[in-house]
């Protein structure tokens, strides 16, 4: 599928052409998940990880109404900086396109973007998932691992969030969490939640081998690997827990609802960790676009011949 509003970048579209190693990247935590300047620090940091590692960065934004895949640096610095731009998932692309406004894109956005530009693996900080306090809220990522057949590299799922709940709504939809290097899923700020994933894999090319056994199977939805945040950046898990409690009363406090309350606990969370949680973040942000880069350069790699 090639929507008329898709426009794929030169770099992006050579990549593609020829086999090498492409690396979607969601901007949601440029436009509303980090605080400028490291909105864009991150952004570059990222695309940066890509690149060293051998493989194209294809960052995802709507832009004037077109769906972008790969992005000038002066593209990333304006998201970094708009007051208005919408946060696009599967459902906001009509919107985003026919009113021709900017937009960055979730984890289930840039994987659809992903998916129609031929793109195979993203990376991202932490998905979306069942929310604390209301499992019938639920992110529109989970919904989009069980359908769209793109591997999304990641810390886990938000920590603020309802993780077991998030974990079994997983496994009821059949997508496979694969901890790297790691019996554990990551809880995003903290290496440790508790909770076991359904397979460990220890390189890229372990991933890789699963994945592609993953597609020969027919299934429809994609795969989700977890990678714990760097050591030397992460917090406890105890840590972790009593900044988020900290920002989840002054929320229920403050009255705040829907599509504000994820950006509101993060930013209630740094300040309550005393910019821990922002470290993290951003260091984590960065390994997984490295692991993304590794695993897409072991998927592109061509089986060898034997000789008989």
């Amino acid at each position: 599928m090639n929507p008329y509003f898709l426009s794929v970048s030169r770099e992006i579209t050579a990549a593609l052409a020829r086999g090498r190693p492409v690396v979607g990247l969601e901007t949601t935590v440029v436009t509303h998940g980090l605080p400028r300047p490291q909105n864009l620090e991150a952004a570059r940091a990222m695309e940066a990880a890509v690149r060293a590692a051998g493989a194209a960065p294809a960052s995802v934004a709507v832009l004037g109404g077109q769906v972008k895949v790969g992005l000038e640096d002066a593209e990333l610095a304006h998201l970094a900086q708009a007051e208005q731009v919408l946060k696009v998932s599967r459902r906001q692309f009509a919107v985003a396109v026919a009113r021709r406004a900017d937009g960055g894109t979730t984890v289930a956005g840039t994987m659809l973007a992903s998916q129609w530009a031929g793109i195979k693996i993203m990376a991202t900080g932490g998905i979306g998932g069942v929310h604390r306090g209301d499992r019938a809220d639920v992110s529109a990522d989970l919904p989009e691992l069980a359908r769209t057949p793109v591997v999304v590299v990641c810390s886990g799922a938000k920590a603020i969030l309802d993780l077991p709940a998030t974990l079994e709504w997983l496994e009821t939809y059949s997508v496979p969490v694969l901890g790297y290097q790691t019996d554990e899923f990551p809880a995003f700020y903290s290496r440790e939640s508790g909770l076991d994933v359904s397979a460990r894999a220890d390189s890229a090319s372990e991933v890789a081998a699963i994945v592609k056994a993953h597609r020969a199977t027919d299934s429809l939805g994609g795969l989700l690997v977890a990678v714990p945040c760097p050591e030397e950046f992460a917090m406890s898990a105890a840590e972790s827990e009593r900044a988020i409690q900290a920002a989840l009363a002054e929320a229920e406090a403050q009255g705040i609802r829907g599509n504000a309350v994820t950006p509101f606990l993060l930013n209630r969370v740094a300040e309550f960790s005393e910019g821990q949680s922002l470290r993290a973040n951003l260091a984590l942000l960065e390994n997984n676009a490295r692991i993304a880069s590794e695993i897409a350069a072991a998927l592109a790699e061509r089986p060898r011949l034997r000789h008989v």
